[in-house]
């Protein structure tokens, strides 16, 4: 499809030239070059790209900051970086192509009574300093934190995303509270979600209770949503790839002007392509 968009995947370079600073690694960080990825994504007919920090190098953004610098096609990229990065340091990022910044918690990480408020702070400093540049906010939080910030999430005055659909248990059905309520929040907020990591919401075959959420988002707001294929799949690689993953959004939205809309329109517009 013609402009379409991967809005979230991950490269990964050798590891004695890039090694994973997360002093609490949940992985084996695989090596996944950017040659690897673009030749599957290419093959699905890809034309822009958004490269995201993995977890894996923490604060550390070269990996991604050198494959965007090696892409030959339209690209942005998704730093993790401290609040009070340098000016010069956001400034340098932005002419290179980076368009945001991660909020990261553990997408299995258990309940924790004040981690909302704990995260407050950043998250205030990345809004304002988001908005001098233009940028957005990309969140991965795990679905009970998804619920907790979601007063805050409404009044971000910065475009931002919710990856895994904002990781709210498949088994638990689109009727749960936490996935309802971010539902009315994508209608009147900046938000988007995003259709991607299916793996790390749903354990049936198939994922065939996801296809219900991702319906329901799909139905009532299709203008909020964007695809990514999360490639390399990390810690479930083994179980699925992105030729599957790929498959799933046909079955979810059989209508092609929806998927063009997911696929093309809505990143063209949140990215900037």
């Amino acid at each position: 499809m013609k402009g379409a968009c991967d809005t979230h995947f991950h490269v990964f370079g050798p590891a004695e030239r890039y090694p994973p600073r997360d002093p609490k690694l949940r992985y084996k960080p695989p090596y996944a070059p950017l040659d690897d990825y673009l030749t599957w994504a290419q093959s699905k007919g890809f034309e822009r790209f958004v490269l995201v920090q993995p977890s894996a190098y923490a604060r550390d953004n070269t990996c991604v900051l050198d494959a965007m610098r090696a892409m030959r096609h339209p690209c942005r990229g998704i730093v993790d970086v401290d609040e009070d990065a340098p000016e010069r340091l956001l400034a340098e990022m932005h002419d290179s192509g980076v368009c945001g910044v991660r909020v990261n918690v553990s997408p299995v990480h258990p309940p924790e009574e004040g981690l909302a408020e704990r995260l407050m702070p950043r998250i205030d400093r990345l809004e304002a300093r988001c908005a001098e540049l233009g940028w957005q906010l990309d969140f991965l939080l795990p679905g009970w934190l998804t619920q907790e910030l979601l007063p805050r999430l409404a009044k971000l005055k910065v475009d931002f995303t919710l990856a895994h659909m904002g990781m709210f248990l498949a088994k638990d059905g689109p009727q749960q509270p936490g996935f309802r309520l971010m539902i009315e929040m994508l209608k009147s907020s900046r938000g988007y979600a995003k259709l991607t990591g299916v793996y790390r919401v749903s354990k049936t075959p198939g994922f065939s209770d996801a296809k219900a959420m991702a319906q329901a988002l799909i139905g009532e707001v299709p203008d909020r949503l964007i695809w990514g294929s999360d490639y390399p799949h990390l810690s479930f690689a083994d179980a699925v790839d992105s030729e599957q993953l790929y498959a799933l959004l046909a079955a979810w939205a059989p209508d092609e002007a929806t998927r063009r809309r997911i696929l093309v329109d809505n990143p063209a517009k949140l990215f900037g392509f």
